[in-house]
């Protein structure tokens, strides 16, 4: 291959060739015709050099971007992190009420938290504590049963055991699973709810750093003991 150095206008020729050309989305311009007579094999030898070159350094980009689950095949279940899981068995809220929580519905635990800024009464902290307990304890049983249908699910496709029919059921116990899940968690928002008053919703609100517009005020006869 003959040496290319910086005195030989065969750069400028490729750059006036790739200007009239196709330009490809990915990798460049294309060069339809590598051997040119007129140019001669210097000019011929030159073009292949760059188009191959074009073509490998979009390559590697293309490879450098990988798979967003790259590091997650060693997972003990491939759909759930490790903190997933854990928060899953303990009973966390795991964002399940967030649908309430984000529209002014505080929830037991941070409610809790906050008992001394919000100025709970006796009364509203031994309910509130209530709450808390029955909505834990049916988090865990559920979210232990979340955990083991999606395990489920995992094994299937790791053993290769899995059809249309048995995806189906094993997706199903998931959906029921989860869906039940979340009703505990809102329910424990609505409950926890009728036992504040506005203004202590508005104080929660507040120190949550929630901002106030669109949450509007929870009418009185449904809470404020």
């Amino acid at each position: 291959m003959p040496h290319i150095h910086p005195g030989d206008d065969f750069v400028a020729a490729i750059l006036e060739h790739c200007g009239t050309h196709q330009i490809h989305p990915e990798a460049g311009c294309i060069v339809p015709e590598f051997g040119l007579a007129q140019n001669g094999n210097h000019m011929n030898i030159g073009i292949t050099i760059v188009f191959v070159m074009v073509l490998s350094l979009a390559g590697l980009a293309l490879a450098s971007e990988g798979s967003p689950y790259a590091d997650e095949e060693s997972r003990e279940v491939k759909a759930l992190s490790k903190s997933e899981i854990d928060g899953l068995l303990s009973g966390k809220g795991m964002g399940y009420g967030r649908a309430a929580e984000l529209n002014g519905y505080p929830g037991p635990a941070h409610v809790l938290e906050l008992g001394e800024e919000l100025s709970l009464t006796a009364s509203q902290r031994r309910e509130t504590e209530v709450i808390f307990a029955r909505m834990e304890a049916a988090a865990k049983a559920l979210g232990t049963e979340l955990v083991a249908a999606e395990s489920a699910l995992d094994q299937a496709f790791r053993s290769k055991k899995i059809d249309e029919s048995s995806l189906s059921e094993l997706v199903k116990s998931i959906g029921d699973a989860e869906s039940r899940l979340r009703a505990v968690h809102l329910s424990a928002h609505l409950q926890q709810t009728e036992i504040l008053d506005d203004q202590q919703i508005s104080t929660y609100m507040a120190l949550r750093g929630y901002n106030s517009a669109g949450h509007g005020n929870h009418r009185k006869d449904h809470h404020g003991k």
